[in-house]
């Protein structure tokens, strides 16, 4: 009797054993599905965020949010919004704020740590430079085609520009080149203004003073290639 009672718990045991074999799957440990997963959650965890880089590489070098507002032109409140993740700053903005803090633009916008990087139509991560009550009447925002690609020189983007009578001219370092998708831009470069379709293209250096508006009051998407 006692050795079919042993034999009926080896069996118990066994079934229990075999539901984590190779052939009827694995355990928390070995299934590569669940590692996976818990890898990307320490990840997440873990990982820096480009706000959180912004206020490190600030504090590295003895700046505080008044003076970075003062060698920068931006204002005090905004740099608090950025390094509480609660705001972007508009392209021309994190370039000049990059330059200050000696950090590459990549730093400001995403930090990535891949050879490459592949960002389907439905996974890109979208930036708007105002809130939603602001960004339907004008403003713009932006999506890195290229958020993982590590040791990036240049910065892609897909941009969507609203029609806006608020924006002025900038200048800062680096070289812009724009490729109209959909709708019209109007662009200005130094004292020169044109209006670009569907198609068209523009390139100059972004120590220039310019300035790129929807044209029109209907939004326009461009592609924009960014090198700092």
């Amino acid at each position: 009797m006692p050795e079919d009672k042993n034999a009926t718990v080896y069996e118990v045991f066994r079934e229990a054993v075999d539901e984590y074999s190779d052939h009827k799957g694995d355990d928390l440990l070995t299934d590569p599905a669940a590692v996976a997963a818990a890898r990307e959650k320490v990840l997440e965890r873990d990982a820096v965020t480009p706000a959180q880089n912004l206020r490190a590489a600030r504090e590295k070098r003895g700046f505080s949010i008044q003076e970075l507002s003062q060698r920068t032109g931006i204002a005090q409140s905004e740099l608090e919004q950025v390094e509480a993740g609660q705001i972007m700053l508009p392209l021309g903005q994190v370039i000049k704020l990059s330059k200050v803090l000696s950090l590459k633009m990549a730093d400001m916008i995403s930090i990535g740590d891949k050879a490459f990087t592949i960002v389907r139509a439905g996974e890109r991560s979208e930036v708007q430079r105002f809130g939603k009550a602001k960004q339907a009447s004008h403003g713009y925002e932006y999506v890195s085609l290229a958020p993982g690609k590590k040791d990036r020189l240049m910065e892609p983007f897909l941009v969507t520009l609203h029609p806006a009578s608020s924006d002025e001219p900038s200048s800062h370092d680096g070289q812009e080149f724009i490729y109209v998708l959909d709708g019209e831009m109007e662009v200005i470069v130094d004292n020169v203004k044109d209006i670009l379709k569907p198609g068209d293209s523009i390139y100059y250096d972004s120590s220039t003073t310019h300035l790129v508006r929807a044209h029109g009051d209907k939004p326009a998407q461009i592609l924009a290639v960014l090198i700092s």
